[in-house]
């Protein structure tokens, strides 16, 4: 876990994301559009949609999105105690591996610059 540096991971996959808006454009068009959708405040708002997303990459394993995800909370000003309650939840729907990415995600949130409290 501690060899995991989530903004390194980030600006690892946006390289390879900017070759795949190249190649196959119709696809990534979409895709963005989809997030742009997705993401709009609404009756929920950014920060909670964003904690939303950081559980399902939590759920999912997936380092990416736990790296673009935490990015953003820490952008959106989430607290730590809104970041934690998040992997709570995450951790007690996904058990135990949820728990180890959860773990890694608290080393994204300190990577990102994430408030100490």
């Amino acid at each position: 876990m501690a060899d995991k540096h989530y903004p390194d991971i980030t600006k690892e996959i946006s390289a390879g994301s900017r070759i795949l808006r190249k190649d196959i454009p119709d696809v990534m068009t979409g895709f963005s559009a989809m997030a742009a959708a997705a993401g709009h405040d609404g009756a929920l708002d950014k920060k909670t949609k964003e904690l939303i997303a950081l559980a399902i990459a939590i759920s999912t394993r997936c380092d990416g999105c736990i790296g673009f995800h935490t990015d953003a909370l820490v952008r959106l000003g989430a607290t730590r105690g809104e970041f934690q309650e998040t992997l709570g939840m995450a951790i007690y729907m996904g058990g135990g591996p949820s728990l180890m990415c959860a773990a890694n995600a608290m080393t994204a949130w300190g990577q990102y610059g994430g408030a100490e409290s």
